[in-house]
């Protein structure tokens, strides 16, 4: 992950941090909307040629070529190539080479745990795969947030009534329906023993290979994950989940965007070991999940004891169902 400047001293909302990779009239320009606005700014989205879009809570609207927000494409103000390029050289420190692999995934995260996602045109190697990016000509600014407390309408399912065991959950959504801030969430409240009082309170690992669930600057967690909180930073989720069994004695592991056979691996390790793993991935339901390479087996071998699925129908963090090992509604 590169480092960005940022000044001192300015309030520390998460949309501040993110905005700081933007050209300085840009960011200006924005940090002058109305802060309802700006506290419900979940993307910004900078396309060549195309105008500058602000995606939230208010829905989709452009920033407008004179001031403030509009949602016709017509008054929107336009980016140019060099605004793109201005982004990339903050975000990457005038070196692409330094986040090559990091842009080989599509997205580079920034300090704050937010994300920006990268399309443009690829090069491919002598295999079909992606080497390297190009031509960039969009930029998605995903701005991470935490919000204490969001996981708390969940917490009576998410351990055995009978000894306070944390229960092996897996956070099934689309995106952008708070699957991150979620499991954040429940990190806080597992490691500050907020879900359940025990007599030994529980010990949690964060494996955040993308460095987006702890937000991560020199290995220091910038959200607050909790005192018992050890953070695996920019760690591959299936190692990372190994190494933490071997060397730090968790109680639950936590981990997001699980969906390769080596996480899958992992996580049958993990239950064998007697370690809770908090997850996530993407998907609308159940089935279409299982439905996804490797993952009918942890299903099948109930790896998991509580599914939960987000949508976005009150806003992001809907909690829509809550099902146990075998797919049964329990609210």
């Amino acid at each position: 992950m590169v480092s960005i400047p940022f000044t001192e001293g300015k309030p520390p909302k998460p949309w501040r941090r993110a905005l700081a990779i933007l050209p300085s009239e840009l960011e200006e320009r924005i940090l002058g909307l109305d802060t309802s606005l700006l506290d419900g700014l979940e993307e910004v989205r900078l396309r060549v040629g195309q105008p500058l879009e602000l995606c939230g809570r208010h829905g989709s609207l452009f920033l407008k070529t004179t001031t403030g927000v509009t949602a016709h494409v017509t008054e929107g103000l336009r980016l140019s190539s060099g605004h793109l390029n201005q982004v990339i050289q903050n975000v990457t420190q005038f070196s692409l080479y330094a986040v090559e692999e990091e842009l080989r995934r599509g997205f580079i995260t920034i300090p704050g745990g937010h994300r920006v996602g990268v399309a443009g045109r690829m090069v491919l190697d002598r295999d079909g795969h992606v080497k390297s990016i190009r031509t960039i000509s969009s930029l998605n600014v995903r701005i991470a947030r935490e919000i204490p407390g969001v996981g708390s309408s969940i917490r009576s399912h998410l351990y055995d009534k009978s000894d306070g065991r944390p229960l092996s959950t897996l956070i099934l959504s689309p995106p952008q329906c708070g699957k991150t801030t979620l499991i954040r969430d429940l990190a806080r409240q597992w490691s500050e023993s907020l879900l359940v009082r025990r007599k030994y309170p529980a010990k949690v690992a964060i494996v955040d290979e993308r460095s987006e669930i702890a937000g991560c600057v020199e290995g220091v967690p910038q959200f607050a994950v909790g005192p018992r909180t050890d953070v695996l930073d920019g760690c591959p989720k299936a190692e990372g989940m190994l190494m933490a069994i071997r060397s730090l004695s968790p109680d639950i592991i936590i981990t997001d965007e699980i969906g390769r056979v080596e996480d899958a691996d992992a996580i049958m390790e993990a239950t064998h070991a007697g370690v809770a793993v908090i997850a996530t991935a993407h998907a609308s339901r159940l089935d279409e999940w299982r439905r996804r390479p490797n993952m009918d087996t942890l299903f099948t071998a109930r790896a998991f004891s509580r599914y939960v699925l987000l949508s976005r129908k009150n806003g992001p963090g809907t909690v829509d169902a809550v099902l146990d090992e075998t797919g049964r509604v329990l609210s």
